[in-house]
């Protein structure tokens, strides 16, 4: 049988002070003139929650209070938020692995009240994305790499709910025979994944690209790199160029839903990758630790 969703719903006190408290998760919360469904007006996180203990979750926090500054919205309080998920976690049916997504919207439209919720629900299989590899395009996002200060409007490098253009590049990719893409910048640089972080790796050396490009800093990726650090291996955040994806040892894809996606192949051409590798690297994703 299939594990219930849980919810917990923010409501917000005249002073502006926010609670959580559980909601039916089958039953319709969201009004049809919120500006999070009629205009993807709001920001998002989603964290891995390995045997009931959310991962990363100060992390995660930081960054969607970060989000939500760049889209002027209220600063989450991180001790609501941070209680909210761990009592939905706990509320529901014990599993190896859920997901648990944080959404704070601008609210109905004219209100200025903001929409949050705290959903837990099981996380999606992806062994055999873990286990075999995934597949890869790489797409040019039409952006340069210095976007953030020429056009900081853009928002680039905040969780936003708008995705359209994210869900199309996947879309795109599985139309061509792929299943993911890494955004390059119009002038070269390695971005990101449409819901992922980059990580190469050249011998013990280990490369993501900086946030300062306009992409989300990995939670993820940095627990990999303390990992990789704890190996004696050298971890860096520096750039990468398109050439770099051909001339790395390994590469992956990673985010907090599937964790690490070793990349099979670039454009059609094959890539290596490590099994033993990936298998040491997915233990630590999958050990316990807030």
């Amino acid at each position: 049988m299939p594990s219930s969703p849980v919810l917990f719903l923010m409501s917000v006190a005249p002073d502006g002070t926010a609670s959580f408290a559980p909601a039916d998760p089958t039953a319709p919360h969201l009004r049809v003139d919120d500006l999070g469904a009629t205009r993807g007006d709001g920001v998002f996180e989603s964290i891995n929650v390995v045997d009931g203990v959310p991962q990363a979750l100060r992390h995660h926090l930081t960054r969607f209070a970060r989000s939500a500054a760049m889209v002027d919205l209220p600063t989450p309080d991180a001790a609501v938020w941070a209680d909210a998920v761990r009592r939905a976690a706990a509320a529901h049916e014990p599993r190896a692995e859920l997901l648990a997504k944080l959404v704070l919207t601008r609210g109905v439209e004219g209100s200025g009240v903001p929409t949050g919720w705290v959903h837990v629900f099981p996380a999606t299989d992806y062994s055999r994305e873990r286990g075999q590899g995934i597949d890869v395009l790489v797409l040019e996002r039409a952006y340069p790499s210095d976007v953030v200060t020429r056009a900081p409007w853009l928002l680039q490098g905040a969780k936003t709910l708008s995705y359209a253009l994210n869900m199309a590049s996947l879309r795109y990719a599985r139309a061509h025979g792929a299943h993911d893409v890494v955004f390059v910048s119009s002038d070269g640089d390695v971005l990101e994944g449409p819901n992922s972080t980059v990580l190469a790796r050249f011998a013990d050396r280990w490369v993501t690209t900086p946030p300062e490009l306009g992409i989300l800093e990995g939670t993820t990726q940095g627990r990999a790199f303390g990992w990789a650090t704890a190996r004696g291996d050298r971890a860096e955040v520096d750039r990468l160029t398109r050439d770099d994806l051909l001339t790395a040892d390994a590469l992956w894809l990673l985010s907090s839903g599937r964790l690490a996606a070793p990349i099979r192949s670039l454009d059609g051409t094959p890539r290596p990758w490590d099994a033993g590798l990936q298998a040491e690297l997915l233990h630590h994703l999958l050990t316990v630790h807030e």
